[in-house]
C-alpha cells in the first residue's frame, strides 16, 4: 500500500523558513513533488523532482526561494521554504508518480498519481 506522509508544516512569519518532509514507501516512484491550495483557491503545483535527482521543476512564484531535494536512503523527499510570503499559506500535499518518464508539465497540469494527506503551512505578515 503506497504511503505518502508530510510533516513539518507551522505557523512562521514572513520572511522565515520552514522544511516540510514527505516520507513515502509502498513502492518505487520516477518522479515526486509538492502541490499547495490556498483557501478557497485551486491546487496549484509547486515543484518537482525526479527521483534520480537529475531533474527539477518549480513553478514561477516559489523559484529562488524552494529547494526540493530528496533522501534516497530514508525514501523521503524535502521542501524547504525560505523568505516565505504570506501567500505562500497554503495546505501543502505530496505526490507521487510511478509512470516512466520526466513530464513537469504534466504533474503541473494533471497532477500525480499517489497524495499525502497535507501539512498546513501559515505565514503571518
Amino acid at each position: 500500500q503506497v504511503q505518502l506522509v508530510e510533516s513539518g508544516g507551522g505557523l512562521v512569519q514572513a520572511g522565515g523558513s520552514l522544511r516540510l518532509s514527505c516520507t513515502a514507501s509502498g513502492r518505487t516512484f520516477s518522479a515526486m513533488g509538492w502541490f499547495r491550495q490556498a483557501p478557497g483557491e485551486e491546487r496549484e503545483f509547486v515543484a518537482a523532482m525526479s527521483w534520480s535527482g537529475d531533474n527539477t521543476h518549480y513553478t514561477d512564484s516559489v523559484k529562488g526561494r524552494f529547494t526540493i531535494s530528496r533522501d534516497n536512503v530514508k525514501t523521503t523527499m524535502y521542501l524547504q521554504m525560505n523568505s516565505l510570503k504570506p501567500e505562500d499559506t497554503a495546505v501543502y500535499y505530496c505526490a507521487a508518480t510511478g509512470a516512466s518518464g520526466w513530464e513537469p508539465r504534466y504533474y503541473a497540469q494533471f497532477g500525480m498519481d499517489y497524495w499525502g494527506k497535507g501539512t498546513l503551512v501559515t505565514v503571518s505578515s
